[in-house]
């Protein structure tokens, strides 16, 4: 029986259960997917790596397992895209670094590994900006990945090429990593979700600053219940990750509950919202878009309230201790090849060269007591609801943004303190498509949960998305592929390999 649409096109929940009924193939998926990269890549930059014979000889894998009446993994068939700070065998992994310009892993790492037990299919890596420094998705090794909404425009990041080959219909799933944003920007930019977990759902077996909690790894998708049902396989239990709290063998949370959300009543929750958190620079665009979105979503929601948790510090603390964590791994590459490291990394390294011990103590004290404040918010609100990015999406020769509103921001990474607000608290946090800006391109909202309630945060997320399909003036829409075909490569055009 012939589906009706581009293979290239299903979720993944609809591809898994296609394949299950055996109206669709893993190969015909993969061939599909495939088809897509060739015909749109070159506009937009998102799939620097590629590995389709792979792809192909794991679809014919797939397909004979299935054949066999073999058990069938969580992600049967599926292909996914795989940012390039993650290892998978056989590709390059250069993390947008000169440095490791020829770097080619002869193994996969934990979390590719894990996926693929679990029946996906890695197809490529994508593009993000050196070593996941910064919000615009560029770098010296493989150049600039565009907006497939206008392809003018930032995609975001650092898993910008993520989320570009989401929207594109690449693969229904694709790995990202998020310290201040970097899964959260970009599919707000470009139309698809992404969830940044609660830290140690998510193991991060390889990070260097282990006890640190900032980056970690998380699902992208283009539905939430899709991200649900990747993360059921990336959050598994894992020791060598100080803060997956195991028992027995077992995490605190069941992994499987995420790929079966329960049904939440919007009317019975208590929602905060805010534009800013009290101390983010948002543009007036942005706050004009969200209100009127809110306005349109109200009929749904129960009790809704003004209020944000205090984020007194929160500038600062970040400041601090990104600076740590990028001096601990980055300062000797600035040391040794600074020729060859970029400006975002050598302004953190040198930001975290400039304090004392003094003030990493004071640090994270402040980091401390943020916390407990956030915690005293959440014994009152259930969730908390704001814009994504506190600017709608730029030229994309712009690394960052240097003014917002005419007023000038304090670091390349400032303009992304909507999204670290929730990070230092160490607070689960999702993305889901909200309408067109003013520019007619993707908005974002932002959901925030309590810390570790990661389902529950999923589930509101996947109940706010149903709403806003139903709205016409919300709904999202997907990028113009016939255009997008037709468009001129985007190498061709004048600054895609950024200035060091």
């Amino acid at each position: 029986m012939p589906i009706a649409t581009d293979p290239a096109d299903l979720s993944a929940i609809d591809a898994r259960r296609l394949m299950a009924r055996r109206q669709l193939s893993a190969g015909e998926l993969a061939k599909a997917c495939i088809a897509r990269v060739k015909a749109v890549d070159h506009a937009v930059n998102a799939l620097i790596a590629r590995d389709f014979d792979g792809l192909l000889d794991g679809a014919r894998a797939a397909d004979a397992r299935q054949a066999a009446g073999a058990p069938l993994g969580a992600l049967h068939g599926l292909p996914v895209a795989i940012k390039d700070m993650n290892d998978v065998a056989g590709l390059p992994t250069t993390f947008g670094s000169e440095i490791f310009r020829d770097n080619v892993p002869s193994s996969d790492d934990a979390l590719v590994a894990g996926l693929r037990a679990a029946g996906a299919l890695p197809m490529g890596k994508t593009n993000n900006p050196e070593w996941s420094a910064g919000a615009n998705t560029r770098n010296r090794v493989y150049g600039t990945t565009a907006n497939p909404y206008d392809l003018t425009r930032n995609c975001g990041g650092s898993s910008g090429g993520s989320a570009v080959a989401l929207a594109c219909g690449y693969a229904p799933l694709a790995s990202g990593s998020d310290l201040g944003g970097s899964l959260r920007t970009p599919a707000a930019y470009c139309g698809v979700v992404g969830f940044r977990p609660s830290f140690g759902v998510v193991p991060g077996t390889s990070r260097v600053t282990g006890l640190l909690p900032q980056s970690t790894s998380g699902p992208m998708a283009r539905t939430v219940a899709d991200c649900g049902l990747m993360l059921s396989v990336m959050a598994q239990p894992d020791r060598r990750d100080p803060f997956t709290t195991m028992v027995d063998g077992r995490t605190a949370w069941d992994p499987a509950d995420f790929a079966l959300l329960p049904r939440r009543d919007l009317g019975a929750l208590r929602i905060g919202v805010s534009e800013d958190f009290g101390f983010a620079p948002v543009e007036s665009a942005t706050r004009h878009h969200f209100r009127a979105a809110l306005a349109s979503l109200a009929p749904f929601l129960g009790k809704v309230e003004e209020g944000a948790p205090d984020c007194t510090d929160a500038d600062r603390i970040f400041a601090v201790l990104r600076a740590v964590m990028f001096l601990s791994t980055h300062a000797r590459f600035v040391d040794e090849t600074p020729d060859l490291v970029g400006s975002n990394v050598t302004a953190n390294v040198a930001e975290g060269r400039g304090y004392s011990a003094a003030d990493v103590a004071q640090a994270l004290s402040m980091q401390g007591a943020y916390h407990r404040r956030w915690q005293a918010f959440f014994d009152t609100c259930d969730i908390l609801i704001t814009p994504a990015v506190t600017v709608t999406p730029r030229d994309w020769h712009e690394m960052y943004p240097t003014e917002i509103d005419g007023l000038p921001a304090q670091s390349y990474y400032h303009w992304l303190g909507l999204a670290y607000a929730a990070t230092i608290a160490g607070h689960p946090a999702i993305t889901i498509p909200c309408g067109r800006d003013e520019n007619g391109l993707p908005f974002g909202l932002q959901i925030v949960g309590r810390r570790h309630d990661d389902a529950a945060v999923l589930a509101v997320a996947a109940e706010l998305e149903s709403v806003i399909a139903g709205l016409s003036d919300l709904a999202p829409r997907a990028p113009d592929i016939a255009a997008l075909r037709a468009a001129p490569s985007l190498s061709d055009a004048p600054g895609f390999f950024p200035e060091r």
